[in-house]
């Protein structure tokens, strides 16, 4: 009996986590196996019913459009999973009951730990998008101690999700707001922390595009694109070229695989594989 581990969607054959768990089980050379399982809303209670009597069966990753109406099917929810009301990954715990965990959070977080490690006088975020990637991201660095500055179509939607789970003072923006130029004299950045992050969908193949004017980002900030196709993105192209130092999507999908490969497989994901392994997901 193979042992295996799947991510589930609708749709779900763009999905690169097959790649990834794939390379770190062949790296490890265990016995076991990760799938993609196309699952669409009416067949998911069904789909956890089957699951759940398969031995075989260690868990699976959730993507759109599944990440918060699995929670009510699962028999225990971790506390941040909780907290930003959506699951990409259930195990099966020892005892059998399905665990719904957030592995974006700490996803998101990972290409920023070295940098966070440093002391910041400030820290700021323009956050881009009001959906499920954009909980995970508002609630991480929320804990992180950023100022945000949150950018939707709908700025009363973007004020709830703040509400949800940002203590402190943030700030609510249209999204048009950052596509026109601004001629906003920023302060002195010294010692501050500034993120432009993308976690909409905007800028992803059949997507429309994100228009983003870079002026409205202070100097030394970092852009950051969630979006996995394409990997380099019209909004990291053009941060570059407007001298911002980049990190792109592989980078959160890659950490959030690994912290679902170790609940799924009982082991550490082989990341000092990372630079191979990216070259085969920009294949």
């Amino acid at each position: 009996m193979t042992r295996y581990a799947e991510v589930i969607g609708d749709p779900i054959a763009q999905s690169k986590s097959p790649a990834i768990h794939g390379f770190w089980i062949e790296k490890l050379g265990i016995d076991a196996d990760y799938r993609a399982h196309h699952v669409t809303s009416d067949e998911l209670e069904n789909y956890l019913a089957a699951r759940r009597a398969d031995d075989a069966w260690l868990g699976c990753n959730v993507t759109m459009p599944h990440k918060q109406a699995v929670m009510p099917l699962l028999d225990r929810i971790e506390p941040l999973a909780r907290r930003v009301g959506a699951v990409n990954t259930i195990h099966r715990a020892g005892d059998g009951a399905l665990v719904g965990r957030n592995t974006d959070v700490g996803g998101f977080l990972e290409p920023l730990r070295k940098r966070l490690a440093d002391r910041h006088y400030f820290r700021m975020a323009r956050v881009l998008g009001t959906g499920g990637a954009a909980r995970a991201i508002v609630a991480g660095l929320a804990k992180e101690g950023f100022t945000l500055v949150l950018a939707g179509r709908d700025p009363e939607k973007a004020s709830g999700i703040l509400g949800e789970l940002a203590e402190g003072e943030h700030h609510v923006a249209p999204l048009s707001h950052f596509a026109e130029a601004t001629d906003f004299a920023f302060d002195d950045r010294e010692g501050c922390c500034d993120l432009v992050v993308n976690a909409s969908p905007l800028g992803m193949r059949g997507q429309s595009p994100l228009a983003f004017d870079w002026s409205h980002a202070p100097p030394g900030s970092i852009a950051y694109d969630i979006v996995t196709d394409p990997v380099e993105t019209d909004f990291l192209k053009s941060a570059r070229d407007a001298g911002f130092e980049t990190i792109d999507g592989l980078s959160m999908l890659i950490g959030q695989a690994a912290a679902a490969f170790s609940h799924f497989f009982g082991g550490e994901a082989p990341r000092d594989h990372d630079d191979e392994l990216r070259e085969r997901l920009m294949v």
